[in-house]
C-alpha cells in the first residue's frame, strides 16, 4: 500500500514520520509533496527512502490513500489541482483539515462525471509522529473493508476510532487541541515545581512521569479517575486541600470552557 501526503507542514510531516515507523508501510511507499523544497529535503534526511516532490499531481498519482495535510483554506485550491488525476475507483482521499467535512470534500473533488472517490475526514494529533496519536475517522461512500483498513492503519500510529461526523468538532477539541492543553498543564505544573524548589528540568521530568503514571493506572485498572483520586485523598490531607484550592480557582470549569471554545 502506498501513501501520498500533500503537505509537509507540522501535521503532514508528523504523519509521514508515523507511517515510516509503522509495520505496514515502508518509507519507500510514502510520497510527500510540498512547495517548499527545503522542508522536503529535511524530511527526507530524517526518513531515508521517502519520496519527495514539489509536484502535487505527481505525488497524488502514486498513492492508494491520498492524505490532504494542508490548512483548511488551502483544501479547495489543492482539490481543484489534483481532482482530474484521481482514480475514484481505486484511490481513497482523506483530509485532516479541521472543519472540512466529507460532503464538502466530495463536492470539491467532483469532476462532473458522476464518479467521486471515497473520502475520509481524519483528525489525528501531533503525537502521531511517535506512534501515540488519538485519531478520529469518519467517512462518506466507504465500505466496511475500507473502514477496517483505515482503522488498522491509524491504530498502528497510536489509537484510533471511527466516529459519527457530527462528533468531529468535539474530537478535535479533546484530542487535537487537547494535546496542547495537556502540554500547558505540564508547563504550569513544572513552573509550580520550580517555585517549590526544583530545577526546571527535574520538575518537568517529575510532572511527565506523574502524568504517565496516572494514565497507566487508569488503563491497568480500567477505572474512573475519581476512583483513583479517592485512593490518595485522605481526610484532612494535603491532596484534597490542593484539589479544593484548584477547584476554587476554576480548574474543572476552565478545562470545560476551553474545550467548548475549541469547537467551531
Amino acid at each position: 500500500m502506498k501513501i501520498a501526503i500533500v503537505g509537509a507542514g507540522n501535521m503532514g510531516s508528523a504523519i509521514a514520520r508515523g507511517f515510516s515507523k509503522s509495520k505496514q508501510i515502508q518509507a519507500c511507499d510514502i510520497y510527500v509533496s510540498n512547495p517548499n523544497i527545503d522542508k522536503l529535503n529535511a524530511l527526507q534526511a530524517e526518513i531515508p527512502g521517502i519520496n519527495i516532490s514539489t509536484d502535487n499531481i505527481a505525488t497524488v498519482s502514486q498513492g492508494d490513500i491520498i492524505i490532504l495535510a494542508v490548512k483548511p483554506w488551502k483544501v479547495e485550491e489543492v482539490a481543484t489541482e489534483i481532482k482530474e488525476v484521481i482514480d475514484c475507483k481505486h484511490q481513497v482521499v482523506a483530509s485532516i483539515a479541521a472543519g472540512i467535512g466529507t460532503d464538502r470534500l466530495k463536492a470539491l473533488l467532483d469532476k462532473g462525471d458522476g464518479c467521486t472517490p471515497t473520502v475520509y475526514y481524519i483528525i489525528p494529533n501531533t503525537a502521531i509522529a511517535v506512534l501515540s496519536s488519538m485519531t478520529f475517522i469518519s467517512s462518506s461512500g466507504s465500505i466496511e473493508e475500507q473502514d477496517s483498513q483505515m482503522l488498522m492503519l491509524f491504530k498502528e500510529l497510536g489509537d484510533a476510532m471511527i466516529v459519527e461526523e457530527r462528533l468531529m468538532g468535539a474530537a478535535t477539541a479533546l484530542a487535537s487541541c487537547g494535546i496542547a492543553y495537556a502540554m500547558r498543564y505540564i508547563r504550569a505544573a513544572t513552573e509550580g515545581g520550580v517555585e517549590l524548589g526544583f530545577y526546571a528540568k527535574d520538575a518537568q521530568h517529575i510532572v511527565m512521569q506523574t502524568i504517565k503514571g496516572a494514565v497507566d493506572l487508569l488503563v491497568a485498572n480500567d477505572s474512573h479517575p475519581e476512583k483513583e483520586i479517592d485512593k490518595v485523598t485522605t481526610p484532612g490531607g494535603l491532596t484534597i486541600r490542593g484539589l479544593n484550592a484548584m477547584e476554587e480557582n476554576g480548574f474543572t470549569s476552565s478545562v470545560i470552557k476551553g474545550l467548548r471554545a475549541s469547537i467551531r
